[in-house]
């Protein structure tokens, strides 16, 4: 009987040929380079590794410089997502004790980290034998490296990572986008951009209720790849992040894409987080593109933050590059506001400016009638009654847009009492419901205050900047009328009208008060006086009595105090005072 030595020696002469022809047992104990991980999966009979070279992860033993560090995979190793499969599938056990090489005199050394064994000259052709042979265990003969001076390379294998991780959100972060025990794969995006994502079932079933149903649900699916070509990729590893960490990353670039994402699978806290973020960076020169995609993404609360902030803003947000490239609904639905704080004549060149790149996109000509044509029932939502005569004559009565019959009537409304009814809406836009605050000066109603075309005028200041939309007007004494009066607000010291509204209203024959607002908000300044003006035609009205100089007005909300003071108006005022008379009521906002 041969010894043990004896056959390790023959063993260790055997020839490539011989080993390819079948030698397995042979093989399997000279180098043991086959045996099963932890994990029960053993490694490919035809790798060119024990097991899958990867940052990080274990590479068993690299034979020759040419296939030592040189070929792993940086994007698969765990410290960037992934190949730390393959790493737990070497790690030592009791069941699989680490991999030995036999050096150049026939020791057994045990691999060790970061070590490396250069062979001397004298046994150059010692350490050429043993890598021939440790290469051809693993790898076919036309992969053998040539160089005899090669390098034997061990890189300790990344296991037991468990450990180094104190809490389940450590855990659950490292698998982040690790091929680690990953059980899933998505194909994000498409065309060239598409991403190969590993996952976990698990963890995106437990985040979301549409993975719960994807993976468990009684169509549950069983295909291990997923096509996501409607998903942008960085918009889904954002996804990924918050459901395996809790960590949001989003930017400018990624926040709809996500908002969207998070909404297809259920997310609503990544939702609120995406929301919250567009909140911060609202602006004026974004709010039009922002309200875009919060109609079209159904989140009311973000379009009504637009929508509040295109009311403060709307000169800055209509001269907006982004303005142009709203849809028609979304253009629609900032048109029929009673908020905007712009002039009427600025709001039709706006909506011109859309209507020729609406047109440019729908490959017409930017002539007049396309003009109307692509802006459709957009038109009637201007509010041309509100523009000064002088303003539309000079615009779009020459526009081309509107018809003739259409520019006539309006300069009817404009010229002649009692106005005709035109298709356009004649409302003021400066009023915001729900925002309004009010004062009245007054704390007794009298009858019979007569009008001969005099204007009833009072001076008054305020402690704070506020906007002045418009007056209360006490009506008719003789029941239900109809009253044409002009109302104003000028700037006591340049005597200059900073707003007016020439209109009408019309009374019930109460002693109530009656609103007539002006085109657009006027801004008041606080210290600075201002006198309140309203010429009115129509029979004999009520009027107040018993006047107070100061009017304090409180927000219920916060508390702020308002402060309006008023004095005598020097001049001819129709009578009207800080006692009696008429403009019983201010409305304003702050």
């Amino acid at each position: 009987m041969r010894c043990c030595v004896c056959l390790f020696q023959q063993s260790l002469q055997c020839s490539p040929s011989k080993m390819a022809a079948g030698e397995s047992n042979s093989r399997s104990s000279c180098l043991n380079l086959s045996t099963s991980g932890p994990l029960g999966n053993a490694p490919p009979s035809n790798s060119a590794y024990s097991s899958p070279a990867s940052n990080g992860g274990a590479v068993g033993v690299a034979v020759g410089t040419n296939r030592s560090a040189g070929n792993s995979n940086p994007r698969l190793g765990p410290e960037n997502g992934g190949g730390a499969e393959s790493a737990v599938r070497s790690t030592p056990s009791a069941q699989n004790p680490p991999r030995q090489s036999v050096g150049p005199s026939g020791a057994t050394s045990g691999a060790a980290s970061n070590m490396t064994a250069t062979p001397s000259s004298s046994s150059s052709s010692s350490s050429a034998s043993t890598a021939s042979s440790s290469a051809d265990a693993s790898a076919p003969v036309s992969s053998l490296p040539s160089s005899p001076a090669s390098v034997l390379v061990y890189r300790e294998p990344v296991y037991n990572w468990q450990a180094t991780k104190s809490t389940v959100k450590e855990r659950f972060a490292f698998l982040f986008n690790n091929e680690v025990l990953s059980d899933v794969h998505f194909l994000v995006g498409k065309g060239m951009g598409v991403q190969r994502i590993p996952a976990h079932r698990f963890a995106l079933a437990v985040g979301s209720a549409v993975f719960d149903a994807m993976f468990n649900g009684g169509m549950a699916t069983t295909s291990t790849e997923i096509e996501l070509p409607d998903v942008e990729p960085a918009a889904f590893l954002a996804l990924l992040k918050f459901l395996y960490s809790d960590e949001v990353q989003i930017g400018p670039e990624t926040v709809m894409t996500t908002l969207y994402t998070a909404k297809k699978y259920a997310v609503p806290a990544l939702e609120a987080h995406c929301v919250e973020f567009l909140k911060k960076n609202l602006r004026a020169d974004n709010a039009f593109m922002l309200l875009t995609q919060a109609r079209l993404f159904d989140e009311p609360q973000l379009a009504s933050l637009c929508l509040e902030n295109i009311d403060k803003n709307t000169a800055d947000a209509l001269a907006a590059e982004g303005f142009t490239d709203v849809d028609l609904d979304t253009l629609m639905a900032v048109l029929e506001r009673d908020t905007l704080g712009v002039r009427e004549v600025r709001l039709f060149v706006a909506a011109v400016r859309w209507a020729e790149a609406e047109a440019q996109r729908q490959q017409l000509q930017p002539t007049p009638e396309n003009k109307r044509r692509v802006l459709g029932k957009a038109l009637s939502l201007i509010r041309f009654p509100l523009m000064t005569i002088e303003e539309f004559a000079a615009g779009p009565a020459q526009s081309g847009i509107l018809t003739d019959r259409e520019v006539v009537s309006l300069f009817l409304h404009f010229t002649v009492n009692p106005k005709p009814h035109v298709e356009f809406i004649d409302r003021p836009r400066c009023c915001l419901r729900g925002k309004e605050c009010s004062i009245t000066r007054f704390s007794q109603v009298e009858s019979r205050w007569g009008y001969s075309g005099t204007s009833d005028r009072i001076r008054f200041s305020v402690n704070r900047r506020i906007f002045v939309v418009g007056f209360g007007l006490y009506g008719s004494i003789h029941g239900p009328t109809d009253y044409q009066v002009n109302i104003q607000i000028i700037h006591t010291d340049s005597n200059t009208v900073l707003g007016q509204n020439d209109t009408g209203f019309s009374c019930d024959g109460t002693a109530s008060t009656f609103r007539v607002m002006f085109k657009e908000p006027v801004e008041i300044l606080p210290s600075v006086n201002y006198i309140a003006c309203a010429t009115l035609k129509g029979p004999d009205s009520h009027y107040g009595t018993k006047g107070m100089r100061k009017v304090t007005h409180e927000a219920p909300a916060t508390g702020t105090k308002t402060c309006f003071t008023f004095c005598y108006a020097a001049g001819n005022n129709n009578g009207t005072s800080v006692e009696d008379g008429q403009i019983p009521e201010v409305i304003f906002y702050t």
